[in-house]
């Protein structure tokens, strides 16, 4: 199996034990074993078994923030139509939603770590999410004139909606597709934001 293979093949298997057992209880041996490689081959492609869940994390991280990326660039290339707004914030529920719907348990590498004991690591684990609400926070600014400061707020509260929604429906039994929520999650935040917007915004009508 080649270098890039191999790795991938790693990254795959760790984050399937990471996501169900935790960082904690899963050693390099147990990954090692999954993937059927000696540790020597292991180690060379992740030295620790700390590098190797950052390495897991980033990975989910960096799928993350594209979706985000996608959501709230619409917003800025503009015209800005009525209605943009809307589309962005059901954009970035759907980016969450869908995330959770794709990763499954391995989303909680992302919003429920357990590596948290240090200051450095934590922050690692977290960059994904924080990277995630600075951006949101950025449109959110410019489409309601708040300071960033209050910005945050409220795309820090957004994300919580969205996720909470999404981790709900990954571990609840419910018929709830995951596009209704999307549009149950949008009703209700878009309700909170649209009161919001700065009464001098310029929209282009279509």
């Amino acid at each position: 199996m080649a270098r890039d293979e191999r790795r991938a093949q790693v990254l795959r298997i760790a984050q399937e034990l990471f996501s169900s057992e935790g960082f904690h209880h899963v050693s390099m041996d147990d990954i090692a074993d999954r993937a059927e490689v000696s540790k020597p081959v292991l180690y060379r492609h992740f030295p620790s078994k700390l590098d190797l869940y950052l390495a897991v994390v980033d990975q989910n991280g960096a799928d993350l923030l594209v979706a985000v990326e996608t959501a709230v660039s619409a917003i800025e290339q503009g015209p800005v139509r009525r209605g943009d707004g809307r589309d962005v914030i059901s954009a970035i529920v759907e980016a969450y939603v869908m995330f959770v719907e794709g990763a499954g348990e391995s989303s909680a590498l992302l919003f429920e770590s357990d590596v948290t004991h240090d200051a450095d690591v934590r922050a690692r684990v977290e960059r994904a999410s924080s990277e995630a609400a600075r951006r949101i926070a950025v449109v959110l600014s410019q489409v309601t004139a708040l300071p960033l400061e209050e910005a945050s707020i409220l795309a820090v509260s957004l994300i919580s909606m969205a996720q909470g929604a999404a981790t709900y429906r990954l571990r609840q039994p419910t018929e709830v597709s995951a596009e209704r929520t999307v549009h149950l999650v949008t009703q209700v935040a878009w309700g909170g934001v649209s009161a919001l917007i700065r009464p001098d915004f310029v929209y282009e009508d279509a």
